[in-house]
């Protein structure tokens, strides 16, 4: 419990109308979830403005509301903290509120296009197998140690992220590792979060409907790195793929000391002779002048670029290599990326989440190399989402697969018959004499796919992974692509 006074005064230029001595329980933002002596956070959305729903909050019984300077509230009978940005003063008024947790634990954030939700999973194997308790938030789940906590979008809004922490660094956590979104840094979810190891995996094209142009996008990734500073005891690092050109940039702008990571170019950390199998990887680790031997039993040649990622961010917060090593060999397939689903059948059947234009690709061409006949992908694109995409996708899955099945995703308001056509003019720029076809619903897809495979082919189920929804007009259904395929296998087997 705080008064209204001390928690004003947390946030730069907040301007407090009221009894500042007015008790402080909690902190909301959604009017609907407030509690009796909650301070009200009025947030503009993209579909609803919060200072709209001041009158609910004060019935529901907040003590007091945050509002943003120029909107002044009259005859209400609860104090209002004016500030010049109530996305940013959330975050702020939060970390207050819970006593700064984020400082009370070695926090390591990851962003990039793809392959952040690996790299945190493969931190925290690390992390772990040295004796460490981890707490992780992401796309998946967050978890505190063991704990596994439902999540509703990759970087919690900030009142739910300071709890996290809070919650972490009372469960005995030393550590959290977190997926970091360009949304999330956008709309000031980590304001009030103080980072000690920021790690940037790549960038490409996704997003677009959200930034305004790459550079934008770009520009949000690399705050993560101009913000590394704090008043914390912990050694800073920035930790970047040396592979990536973006990585330039980056460095340019980080307040803390950069480390680098890659394949093709010299780097602080670096792979050689990398060898890709069915079941796994392995290579040689170059670092410092010593040579070690990564395995990883998790296949795909990014993540190579994710295991390395893993390695550097750990050694920076102090983790012995040969303990690195140890922990990457450790650890655990990651749902929904590259996930197998295995009846017995003669054909692979793999669900990914790959959704951008890059992450397709390189799905692709790591099950091209692993394949010993055809590629069939079934896949889609999300509505209301970047449209720039669907036709690079398209031309994608028909240059590197040797099947296309063209189909639903996550629709949303858009209509799924257009989105699949717009992929599919994608698709007939690059797919020659091969076959594709499109199968709007996606359950049918799936089934076409296996249908369609043969020994020896692999069939990959893309874009939505671990979910278990799909997002219509009308509404959210359970959706899994992973039970999907499992029945579709079932009722194969079963006519054989």
């Amino acid at each position: 419990m705080l008064e209204a006074g001390k928690l004003a005064a947390s946030v730069p230029e907040a301007i407090l109308e009221g009894d500042p001595a007015v008790d402080i329980r909690g902190i909301a933002y959604d009017s609907r979830q407030v509690k009796p002596g909650d301070l009200f956070v009025c947030i503009k959305g993209f579909r609803f403005d919060g200072h709209l729903f001041i009158d609910d909050a004060v019935e529901r019984g907040a003590a007091a509301v945050a509002a943003e300077s120029g909107r002044k509230v009259r005859n209400l009978s609860v104090p209002v903290i004016y500030v010049p940005d109530t996305r940013r003063a959330l975050g702020l008024f939060s970390a207050y509120f819970y006593g700064y947790p984020s400082r009370k634990l070695r926090l390591i954030g990851v962003t990039g296009t793809n392959g952040k939700t690996t790299t945190t999973y493969l931190i925290k194997s690390i992390l772990e197998s040295a004796g460490c308790k981890a707490g992780l938030i992401g796309t998946i789940h967050n978890m505190i140690g063991d704990q596994v906590i439902p999540t509703e979008r990759t970087t919690p809004e900030a009142a739910d992220l300071q709890g996290l922490f809070s919650q972490m660094a009372a469960d005995g956590c030393q550590f959290a590792v977190m997926e970091v979104s360009s949304h999330a840094l956008s709309l000031q979810r980590t304001a009030g979060t103080e980072f000690d190891i920021a790690v940037f995996t790549n960038l490409s094209q996704d997003h677009l409907d959200f930034h305004d142009n790459l550079q934008d996008y770009l520009e949000a990734k690399a705050s993560l790195f101009s913000g590394l500073e704090g008043q914390g005891d912990h050694c800073k690092a920035a930790v970047l793929n040396g592979d990536d050109q973006h990585s330039l940039y980056i460095a340019e702008r980080s307040k803390a000391p950069v480390i680098t990571y890659g394949i093709h170019t010299a780097a602080d950390y670096r792979a050689r002779d990398i060898d890709i199998r069915p079941g796994g990887l392995t290579y040689r680790l170059e670092h410092a002048g010593e040579a070690l031997e990564v395995r990883l039993p998790i296949t795909g040649y990014f993540n190579v670029y994710n295991s390395l990622a893993a390695l550097a961010a750990c050694r920076a917060a102090g983790i012995e290599p040969a303990a690195a090593v140890e922990g990457l060999s450790k650890a655990s397939p990651v749902p929904g990326r590259l996930e197998p689903v295995d009846l017995g059948q003669d054909f692979a059947v793999m669900v990914d989440y790959a959704h951008t234009p890059d992450g397709l690709e390189n799905v692709l061409e790591t099950i091209r190399d692993l394949t010993k006949s055809r590629t069939i992908v079934v896949f889609g694109c999300g509505g209301d989402r970047d449209k720039g995409k669907r036709a690079v996708m398209g031309e994608i899955a028909g240059r590197l697969a040797d099947v296309v099945i063209v189909t639903s995703d996550n629709p949303r308001s858009e209509s799924p018959e257009l989105i699949c056509e717009a992929v599919g003019a994608g698709v007939k720029r690059t797919i020659g004499d091969k076959y594709w076809e499109i199968a709007v619903d996606r359950r049918q897809a799936i089934r076409r796919a296996i249908s369609l495979a043969e020994a020896g082919d692999t069939v990959l189920i893309a874009g939505k992974g671990h979910e278990d929804y799909q997002i219509l007009a009308d509404g959210i259904i359970h959706f899994d692509d992973r039970e999907e395929a499992s029945r579709a296998l079932e009722e194969r087997l079963e006519q054989e």
